[in-house]
Protein backbone atom coordinates (compact mmCIF):
# COMPACT_ATOMS: atom_id res chain seq x y z
CA UNK A 1 0.00 0.00 0.00
CA UNK A 2 1.26 3.66 -0.70
CA UNK A 3 1.60 6.53 1.27
CA UNK A 4 0.82 4.15 4.15
CA UNK A 5 2.30 6.64 6.84
CA UNK A 6 -0.26 8.27 5.63
CA UNK A 7 -3.14 6.21 6.27
CA UNK A 8 -6.33 6.98 8.73
CA UNK A 9 -9.30 5.15 9.57
CA UNK A 10 -12.55 6.12 7.24
CA UNK A 11 -15.61 3.76 7.03
CA UNK A 12 -14.58 0.96 9.95
CA UNK A 13 -13.18 2.39 13.25
CA UNK A 14 -12.37 1.05 16.81
CA UNK A 15 -15.15 1.61 19.84
CA UNK A 16 -13.00 -0.45 22.39
CA UNK A 17 -12.61 -3.64 21.26
CA UNK A 18 -15.00 -3.38 19.24
CA UNK A 19 -14.85 -2.26 15.29
CA UNK A 20 -18.39 -0.25 14.20
CA UNK A 21 -19.53 2.15 11.46
CA UNK A 22 -17.82 5.43 12.19
CA UNK A 23 -20.37 8.01 13.41
CA UNK A 24 -18.65 10.87 11.34
CA UNK A 25 -21.68 11.46 8.28
CA UNK A 26 -18.82 12.20 5.30
CA UNK A 27 -17.54 8.37 6.08
CA UNK A 28 -21.05 6.91 6.24
CA UNK A 29 -24.08 8.18 5.64
CA UNK A 30 -26.51 7.75 8.82
CA UNK A 31 -29.26 5.74 7.42
CA UNK A 32 -26.07 3.01 6.89
CA UNK A 33 -24.72 3.09 10.32
CA UNK A 34 -26.79 -0.88 10.63
CA UNK A 35 -25.52 -2.30 7.71
CA UNK A 36 -21.62 -1.07 8.38
CA UNK A 37 -21.92 -1.95 11.89
CA UNK A 38 -22.96 -6.02 11.04
CA UNK A 39 -20.60 -5.72 8.11
CA UNK A 40 -18.32 -4.85 10.64
CA UNK A 41 -18.58 -7.41 13.19
CA UNK A 42 -17.98 -10.17 10.92
CA UNK A 43 -15.16 -9.21 9.27
CA UNK A 44 -13.78 -8.33 13.10
CA UNK A 45 -14.57 -11.93 13.61
CA UNK A 46 -12.80 -13.33 10.57
CA UNK A 47 -9.93 -11.91 9.11
CA UNK A 48 -7.91 -12.16 12.30
CA UNK A 49 -8.18 -15.85 11.28
CA UNK A 50 -8.13 -16.00 7.73
CA UNK A 51 -6.12 -12.90 6.57
CA UNK A 52 -2.29 -13.91 5.64
CA UNK A 53 0.78 -13.46 4.27
CA UNK A 54 0.20 -11.59 0.90
CA UNK A 55 -3.10 -9.65 0.45
CA UNK A 56 -4.86 -8.32 -2.29
CA UNK A 57 -7.51 -5.75 -1.40
CA UNK A 58 -10.03 -5.50 -4.63
CA UNK A 59 -11.92 -2.24 -4.95
CA UNK A 60 -10.55 -0.64 -1.65
CA UNK A 61 -11.92 2.35 -1.64
CA UNK A 62 -9.57 4.08 1.63
CA UNK A 63 -8.64 0.98 3.07
CA UNK A 64 -10.96 0.93 5.77
CA UNK A 65 -9.69 -2.48 6.57
CA UNK A 66 -6.18 -1.98 7.17
CA UNK A 67 -6.08 -1.51 10.76
CA UNK A 68 -7.78 -4.78 11.23
CA UNK A 69 -5.41 -7.17 8.91
CA UNK A 70 -2.50 -5.31 9.07
CA UNK A 71 -1.11 -7.40 12.17
CA UNK A 72 -1.98 -10.67 10.41
CA UNK A 73 -0.40 -10.23 6.75
CA UNK A 74 3.17 -9.46 5.22
CA UNK A 75 1.97 -7.16 2.40
CA UNK A 76 -1.66 -5.59 1.51
CA UNK A 77 -1.58 -4.94 -2.27
CA UNK A 78 -4.38 -1.95 -2.63
CA UNK A 79 -6.22 -2.51 -5.87
CA UNK A 80 -9.11 -0.11 -7.03
CA UNK A 81 -10.82 1.93 -10.20
CA UNK A 82 -9.18 5.49 -11.31
CA UNK A 83 -10.84 7.96 -8.99
CA UNK A 84 -12.56 10.54 -11.07
CA UNK A 85 -12.44 13.59 -8.38
CA UNK A 86 -9.27 12.76 -6.34
CA UNK A 87 -6.30 10.10 -6.87
CA UNK A 88 -6.86 7.48 -4.12
CA UNK A 89 -3.27 7.82 -2.70
CA UNK A 90 -2.99 4.43 -1.50
CA UNK A 91 -3.12 3.16 -4.84
CA UNK A 92 -0.84 0.39 -6.08
CA UNK A 93 -2.62 -0.53 -9.22
CA UNK A 94 -5.47 1.72 -11.02
CA UNK A 95 -7.40 -0.13 -13.17
CA UNK A 96 -10.85 -1.74 -14.32
CA UNK A 97 -12.01 -4.59 -12.28
CA UNK A 98 -14.14 -5.61 -14.98
CA UNK A 99 -10.76 -6.42 -17.13
CA UNK A 100 -8.38 -8.81 -16.73
CA UNK A 101 -6.05 -7.44 -13.46
CA UNK A 102 -2.53 -6.77 -14.05
CA UNK A 103 -1.64 -9.23 -11.25
CA UNK A 104 0.92 -12.20 -11.66
CA UNK A 105 -0.80 -15.85 -11.10
CA UNK A 106 0.03 -17.58 -7.90
CA UNK A 107 0.90 -14.59 -6.02
CA UNK A 108 -1.26 -13.58 -3.27
CA UNK A 109 -2.61 -15.53 0.17
CA UNK A 110 -5.58 -13.80 0.91
CA UNK A 111 -8.08 -11.13 -1.13
CA UNK A 112 -10.60 -8.53 0.56
CA UNK A 113 -13.41 -7.73 -2.02
CA UNK A 114 -15.86 -5.91 0.41
CA UNK A 115 -19.06 -4.69 -1.06
CA UNK A 116 -17.44 -4.41 -4.47
CA UNK A 117 -19.09 -7.50 -6.60
CA UNK A 118 -22.30 -5.26 -6.88
CA UNK A 119 -20.53 -2.65 -8.99
CA UNK A 120 -18.72 -5.28 -11.60
CA UNK A 121 -20.34 -5.73 -14.55
CA UNK A 122 -18.95 -8.91 -15.75
CA UNK A 123 -18.65 -11.16 -12.19
CA UNK A 124 -17.69 -14.33 -14.27
CA UNK A 125 -14.48 -12.58 -15.26
CA UNK A 126 -13.00 -10.81 -11.66
CA UNK A 127 -14.07 -14.59 -10.00
CA UNK A 128 -11.82 -15.97 -12.73
CA UNK A 129 -9.37 -13.34 -12.28
CA UNK A 130 -9.12 -13.89 -8.45
CA UNK A 131 -8.65 -17.53 -8.73
CA UNK A 132 -6.01 -17.10 -10.73
CA UNK A 133 -3.87 -14.56 -8.72
CA UNK A 134 -4.87 -16.43 -5.34
CA UNK A 135 -2.28 -19.18 -4.52
CA UNK A 136 -3.25 -22.86 -3.57
CA UNK A 137 -4.37 -22.91 -0.23
CA UNK A 138 -5.35 -18.92 -0.26
CA UNK A 139 -8.50 -17.07 0.54
CA UNK A 140 -11.00 -14.97 -0.47
CA UNK A 141 -12.87 -12.77 1.66
CA UNK A 142 -15.75 -11.08 0.88
CA UNK A 143 -19.05 -9.25 1.78
CA UNK A 144 -22.27 -8.51 -0.81
CA UNK A 145 -25.71 -6.58 0.00
CA UNK A 146 -28.83 -8.40 -1.23
CA UNK A 147 -32.18 -6.57 0.05
CA UNK A 148 -30.24 -3.32 0.29
CA UNK A 149 -31.20 -0.16 -2.09
CA UNK A 150 -29.48 0.90 -5.17
CA UNK A 151 -26.19 2.83 -4.13
CA UNK A 152 -23.38 4.39 -6.80
CA UNK A 153 -25.85 4.38 -9.58
CA UNK A 154 -25.40 3.63 -12.74
CA UNK A 155 -22.40 1.18 -11.34
CA UNK A 156 -24.86 -1.28 -9.13
CA UNK A 157 -25.46 -4.01 -11.30
CA UNK A 158 -26.77 -7.37 -9.13
CA UNK A 159 -27.81 -8.51 -6.27
CA UNK A 160 -26.61 -12.24 -5.31
CA UNK A 161 -28.33 -15.17 -3.38
CA UNK A 162 -26.31 -17.32 -1.76
CA UNK A 163 -27.06 -19.66 -4.53
CA UNK A 164 -25.25 -17.27 -6.78
CA UNK A 165 -22.14 -16.83 -4.75
CA UNK A 166 -21.89 -20.78 -4.21
CA UNK A 167 -21.93 -21.20 -8.16
CA UNK A 168 -19.10 -18.88 -8.65
CA UNK A 169 -16.89 -20.65 -6.05
CA UNK A 170 -18.08 -24.20 -7.90
CA UNK A 171 -17.62 -23.01 -10.78
CA UNK A 172 -13.47 -22.01 -10.12
CA UNK A 173 -13.20 -25.18 -8.05
CA UNK A 174 -13.15 -22.78 -4.79
CA UNK A 175 -14.16 -24.53 -1.38
CA UNK A 176 -16.53 -22.55 0.25
CA UNK A 177 -14.93 -22.49 3.62
CA UNK A 178 -17.91 -20.07 5.68
CA UNK A 179 -20.98 -18.69 3.83
CA UNK A 180 -23.62 -16.73 6.33
CA UNK A 181 -26.59 -14.35 5.42
CA UNK A 182 -26.32 -11.20 7.82
CA UNK A 183 -28.99 -9.54 8.84
CA UNK A 184 -32.91 -10.43 9.04
CA UNK A 185 -36.48 -8.83 8.52
CA UNK A 186 -35.88 -6.36 11.65
CA UNK A 187 -32.62 -5.21 10.00
CA UNK A 188 -33.63 -4.92 6.44
CA UNK A 189 -37.09 -3.28 7.56
CA UNK A 190 -34.65 -0.86 9.74
CA UNK A 191 -32.64 -0.20 7.24
CA UNK A 192 -35.28 0.78 4.38
CA UNK A 193 -37.31 2.97 7.27
CA UNK A 194 -34.08 4.68 8.02
CA UNK A 195 -32.55 5.79 4.75
CA UNK A 196 -36.55 6.99 4.06
CA UNK A 197 -36.16 9.17 7.41
CA UNK A 198 -33.55 11.33 5.75
CA UNK A 199 -35.64 12.86 3.64
CA UNK A 200 -37.60 14.07 6.59
CA UNK A 201 -36.57 17.95 7.33
CA UNK A 202 -35.23 18.77 10.70
CA UNK A 203 -35.92 15.29 12.58
CA UNK A 204 -34.74 12.39 9.96
CA UNK A 205 -31.42 12.36 10.84
CA UNK A 206 -31.86 11.78 14.61
CA UNK A 207 -34.73 9.23 14.03
CA UNK A 208 -32.96 7.59 11.38
CA UNK A 209 -29.87 7.51 14.22
CA UNK A 210 -32.11 5.95 17.11
CA UNK A 211 -33.89 3.69 14.85
CA UNK A 212 -31.14 1.84 13.83
CA UNK A 213 -29.84 2.10 17.30
CA UNK A 214 -32.96 0.35 18.45
CA UNK A 215 -32.84 -2.46 15.98
CA UNK A 216 -29.48 -3.45 17.25
CA UNK A 217 -30.50 -3.29 20.79
CA UNK A 218 -33.04 -5.34 19.69
CA UNK A 219 -31.15 -8.23 17.54
CA UNK A 220 -28.90 -8.15 20.46
CA UNK A 221 -31.63 -9.54 22.64
CA UNK A 222 -32.32 -13.16 22.80
CA UNK A 223 -35.82 -13.04 20.91
CA UNK A 224 -34.38 -10.72 18.36
CA UNK A 225 -31.47 -12.90 17.81
CA UNK A 226 -34.00 -15.59 16.80
CA UNK A 227 -36.25 -13.34 15.17
CA UNK A 228 -33.26 -12.05 12.99
CA UNK A 229 -31.63 -15.58 12.34
CA UNK A 230 -34.96 -17.45 11.31
CA UNK A 231 -35.95 -14.55 9.02
CA UNK A 232 -31.94 -14.28 7.39
CA UNK A 233 -32.38 -16.72 5.24
CA UNK A 234 -34.86 -15.54 3.17
CA UNK A 235 -34.81 -11.78 4.23
CA UNK A 236 -31.25 -11.25 3.92
CA UNK A 237 -29.60 -7.81 4.33
CA UNK A 238 -26.19 -9.29 2.57
CA UNK A 239 -23.70 -12.02 2.32
CA UNK A 240 -20.70 -12.90 4.14
CA UNK A 241 -18.45 -15.59 2.44
CA UNK A 242 -14.94 -16.98 2.64
CA UNK A 243 -13.69 -19.41 0.05
CA UNK A 244 -10.50 -21.52 -0.30
CA UNK A 245 -8.16 -22.21 -3.69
Amino acid sequence: MKNIDRWRPTKYVWKGKKLRASRDSRMVSISSRLMTDITASFYQQHLPNHAKGKLADLGCGNVPFFHVYKEYVSENICVDWPGSLHKNEYLDYECDLNKPLPLESNQFDTIVISEVLEHIANPELIWQEMTRILKPGGKIILSVPFLYKIHEAPHDYFRYTEFALKNFAHKNNLTIVALKPFGGLPEVLTDIYAKNLLKLPLIGKKIAALTQWICLKFVNTGYGKKVSARTAEAYPLGYFMIVEK
